[in-house]
């Protein structure tokens, strides 16, 4: 992680030992219920080594209504078996640092927003203005759900991310029209 991606990771997450001091838990707790598979691996490690965590990091247990419940009531927030497992694997490996908010529904309508403006920009009509509208609001909320990256982000994604592709080269490539 370089400085920017070290600042960038405390602006935007909480140190694990901070998180846990405040919920009056320690720190060797939260770990433990990492490596069991109860909670999300740490977001980023910034160079000094510290764990950055999700500041909502304990409310998905929360209403799950316990650490060991957790699993299968995230389970139950998808339609699907398979995205349950999928979505379960990306939430534990802590893939989830592209929502500024980490919880079921959030996961379902960034995915829904991708899929919407990935088949809006497929088949574009920038002269059509209802289109271009409908574009810019599945842009901006999507930008609403998701937070500013850093550039580790793109390297341990592999590539351009989602704020990339869907939110700014769709308001570069099709800017919103002045009002006249």
């Amino acid at each position: 992680m370089t400085a920017e991606d070290d600042a960038y990771a405390s602006e935007w997450y909480v140190e694990l030992g901070a998180l846990a001091e405040t919920a009056g838990i320690p720190a060797s707790e939260l770990r433990r219920l990492m490596l069991a598979d109860r909670l999300p691996l740490p977001s980023y490690i910034r160079s000094d080594g510290a764990q950055m965590v999700a500041r909502d990091l304990l409310e998905l247990p929360r209403r799950a209504g316990g650490y060991e419940q957790l699993p299968e009531w995230f389970g139950q927030q998808f339609q699907s078996g398979r995205d349950a497992i999928r979505e379960w694997d990306g939430y534990l490996r802590g893939h989830y640092v592209c929502l500024r908010d980490v919880l079921p529904e959030t996961i379902q309508r960034k995915e829904e927003l991708v899929k919407a403006i990935t088949a809006a920009l497929a088949k574009p009509e920038p002269e059509n203005d209802d289109w271009l509208e409908s574009l810019h609001r599945l842009v901006d909320e999507l930008d609403e759900l998701e937070p500013p990256f850093t550039a580790y982000d793109r390297l341990r994604f592999g590539g351009p991310i989602s704020r990339d592709t869907c939110v700014n080269a769709a308001r570069t490539r099709f800017p919103r029209r002045s009002i006249r």
